[in-house]
């Protein structure tokens, strides 16, 4: 796989990573919710080694996740894309936002995690793995 790349709405913020990607996770937990304005979230997964931000907008806002433990939650501070999470129970991993890739058809989801959480209208992919809270459970 090339590069993988990606940016905020307004540009003023750019990520890569030369790594190839672990998965794609759709999460549907509220925090996700909350964040992506919408009934889930699609991650998706990279090794932190190697991801390289560029631009001076990012901001991050952190608080306790599902696992009780932080999750730090990346974002440009001029348009408010959510770009990236750092998820302390997933260490050296980070959660792209696929929405913000510069080829979005390169996240196709591998799995479902915090599906007690969906929303009841969402259709969710039985034929994929799904996890009613986290992968780890």
């Amino acid at each position: 796989m090339n590069t993988i790349q990606g940016s905020c709405l307004c540009g003023a913020i750019h990520y890569s990573t030369p790594l190839a990607p672990l998965t794609t996770a759709v999460c549907h937990c509220s925090d996700c919710q909350k964040q992506s304005g919408s009934a889930f979230s699609v991650n998706l997964l990279v090794p932190a080694e190697g991801f390289l931000v560029e631009g001076a907008s990012l901001g991050c806002y952190a608080k306790s996740g599902g696992s009780g433990l932080p999750v730090k939650r990346y974002f440009c501070t001029c348009c408010g894309s959510a770009l990236y999470s750092e998820i302390a129970a997933m260490p050296g991993v980070f959660a792209v936002k696929a929405g913000t890739l510069a080829d979005a058809a390169i996240a196709t989801p591998n799995l479902h995690l915090w599906c007690a959480s969906a929303q009841p209208w969402v259709a969710i992919d039985r034929s994929l793995p799904c996890f009613e809270h986290a992968a780890t459970e």
